[in-house]
């Protein structure tokens, strides 16, 4: 498969939790609006027709704007409404057995916290890892502890996979991560907890900017 995160500069989250009382329709629409190319729909406590329901909503949103979407975790989900691919973490399905599941055309990508995890996950045939926590987040219940820019230096030195940084990520710290390597960076409260979302996502690229400058 070609570089999924190929021209990918922000990598966008679901977060209701967090959207100050928006849905994620409302949100997402918003993103894409915004020239969001990549959408990962993100809920884990929701029920799993509410799930289904908001993620067939959301595939054809994201289909009529030219975006991937990619579902977390829910490989079910993501079948059912054809999602371009999903999210694991290390504790979810192995990626050999949701490559089974989804086919040779989907994308799937690893939540990876260090280099040994980083290097199965190329083994396993991941399309892309995620390089984080970078920093400290309360955006997910479970988290480890940050990883730290040491990690996201290591991986750009070391591997060729696509990777996207996460974790923390703040437009004070943004510049700080790109100029570690991390053409592809994510975020979610920074975005979904943002009044104006087109306006702070310009922000964000134009610090992105600055950083590769």
């Amino acid at each position: 498969m070609n570089n999924p995160l190929q021209d990918i500069d922000i990598y966008c989250l679901t977060s209701q939790e967090h959207s100050l009382g928006r849905s994620n329709l409302d949100v997402v629409r918003a993103m894409l609006d915004a020239g969001i190319r990549l959408i990962q729909y993100r809920e884990k406590d929701k029920p799993g027709r509410v799930k289904l329901e908001e993620c067939a909503a959301l595939r054809e949103l994201t289909r009529q704007a030219g975006a991937l979407f990619l579902v977390n975790d829910d490989v079910a989900v993501a079948q059912a409404v054809d999602a371009d691919g999903v999210h694991v973490g290390q504790d979810d399905l192995p990626v050999p057995v949701v490559r089974r599941l989804l086919g040779p055309g989907k994308i799937i990508g690893l939540s990876t916290h260090s280099p040994d995890q980083a290097q199965a996950a190329v083994a396993a045939g991941a399309d892309y890892i995620g390089v984080g926590p970078i920093f400290a987040t309360k955006t997910k219940k479970d988290v480890c502890a940050p990883v730290g820019l040491e990690y996201l230096a290591w991986v750009t030195a070391n591997l060729s996979i696509p990777f996207v940084a996460i974790g923390g990520i703040k437009e004070r710290n943004i510049r700080e991560v790109v100029r570690r390597g991390a053409a592809c960076v994510a975020m979610i409260t920074e975005i979904v907890g943002n009044q104006d979302i087109s306006g702070q996502i310009q922000t964000l690229r134009k610090a992105m900017q600055e950083a590769k400058s």
